[in-house]
């Protein structure tokens, strides 16, 4: 069956990660998505490697694994912005699209004659998300940024990393482009809701979203600490502000992930590692108690569980209902018997390497599966495909 945006077009003029997560969110779920890349250079992350995949030979091509990442479903259409054909093509196409993504500079499209009231004329149903590090006001208005600068600005490697003081501690970045993510969900998100407006008022939609007010939005309980207690939160490695015991606890043969999440999981926990007393003494018996004497509780919990191996903790833990975990390598996680129940991880046709293995979409559906056959495409893969469609030739690049 077709997913659940078959009948959606998507105009991605977007490049880098937070526009193209946000098309591929889409095309994973049915939508036709056209990437509109640079001529003869495409979209950044073809470059950003290594590693690059590997073609049927064992050569290494110029796909790199950061564009892969992020561009399947997709079709690639190379076209020249500057040229007067390249931007009659992306009216042409945006004239007959339901979404458009953007992430250029602040005011770069509106001078290219593609800004949203431009192509509100030729679309007035068009819904145009433009995607920018500060927004499209304010007096950052036209500044550059990327997802680690953005990590710093807004707040998020204040309360990532190490407490000051201690071996290794500092701000630390997020290991992956987090904010960058983000943006493309709530991206994904916005049109999808402007999109179902439009189904009520046939009106479409201009979404200015932007880098910095993601990363805010994201300090979630951390900001909201703040803004209760006014002390300022501070980082504390991977223990939790709020809720303990949450940490990485050694054991005999590495480390393991506690979330202990309520007073009843405290107390089954206690039952499992022999100290069922600790549940009842006033000073952990509740989860605000744990939090004030974290210390001392922490002391005995590192006692008791050095004795037992990560598999022999994750058992006894999860037979009683308490949340725990390895800490897996990237490696091991696709060697989990949930991740390859739940099929993560797929092989997709690939013309240069005969298939490329994604990391496909969390989403199931049970009355519209998505499908994944559609690989990261080649630089310019489908131009002539999709102008001829349109009536245009390839000389409109």
């Amino acid at each position: 069956m077709p997913g659940p945006l078959s009948h959606v077009r998507v105009l991605d003029l977007s490049r880098i990660m937070a526009g193209p997560w946000c098309g591929q969110i889409l095309a994973d779920l049915g939508a036709d998505v056209i990437k509109v890349e640079r001529l003869g250079a495409g979209d950044d992350t073809r470059r950003w490697g290594p590693p690059f995949l590997k073609d049927s030979e064992g050569n290494p091509t110029q796909e790199a694994g950061y564009y892969l990442s992020v561009n399947r479903g997709k079709r690639s259409v190379e076209l020249d912005l500057k040229s007067k054909e390249g931007r009659d093509a992306v009216r042409a196409l945006a004239a007959k699209s339901d979404i458009l993504l953007e992430n250029f500079k602040t005011g770069t499209l509106e001078r290219m004659g593609l800004g949203y009231e431009d192509l509100k004329e030729v679309n007035p149903g068009l819904v145009y998300c433009s995607v920018t590090g500060f927004g499209l006001t304010g007096p950052q208005a036209q500044d550059a940024a990327y997802d680690f600068m953005i990590q710093g600005m807004g707040g998020l490697m204040s309360v990532t990393g190490g407490p000051d003081g201690e071996p290794g501690g500092g701000p630390q970045k997020v290991g992956v482009p987090i904010v960058d993510i983000m943006t493309g969900m709530y991206a994904a998100i916005g049109v999808l809701a402007a999109l179902s407006n439009r189904d009520k008022t046939g009106k479409g939609e201009h979404i200015d979203l932007a880098m910095l007010d993601v990363s805010v939005a994201m300090l979630a309980n951390q900001a909201m600490n703040f803004l209760v207690s006014g002390q300022k939160p501070v980082r504390r490695g991977n223990r939790h502000p709020n809720i303990q015991p949450q940490n990485v606890y050694p054991v005999a043969d590495g480390f393991i992930v506690l979330a202990v999440g309520n007073d009843g999981q405290f107390r089954k926990f206690c039952e499992v590692i022999g100290q069922a007393s600790l549940a009842d003494e006033p000073k952990f018996a509740t989860n605000a108690a744990r939090v004030e004497n974290l210390e001392e509780l922490e002391g005995m919990l590192i006692e008791a569980l050095a004795g037992r191996t990560i598999a022999q903790w994750c058992e006894a833990f999860a037979a009683a209902g308490v949340p725990s975990g390895p800490i897996n390598t990237i490696d091991r996680v696709f060697e989990e018997p949930q991740i390859q129940h739940r099929k993560m991880l797929r092989d997709i046709p690939h013309p240069l390497s005969g298939t490329v293995k994604q990391v496909v979409n969390p989403l199931n559906f049970r009355n519209a599966p998505l499908s994944f056959d559609k690989a990261p495409p080649l630089l310019g893969e489908h131009t002539e495909e999709v102008l001829s469609a349109l009536g245009l030739g390839e000389t409109q690049q």
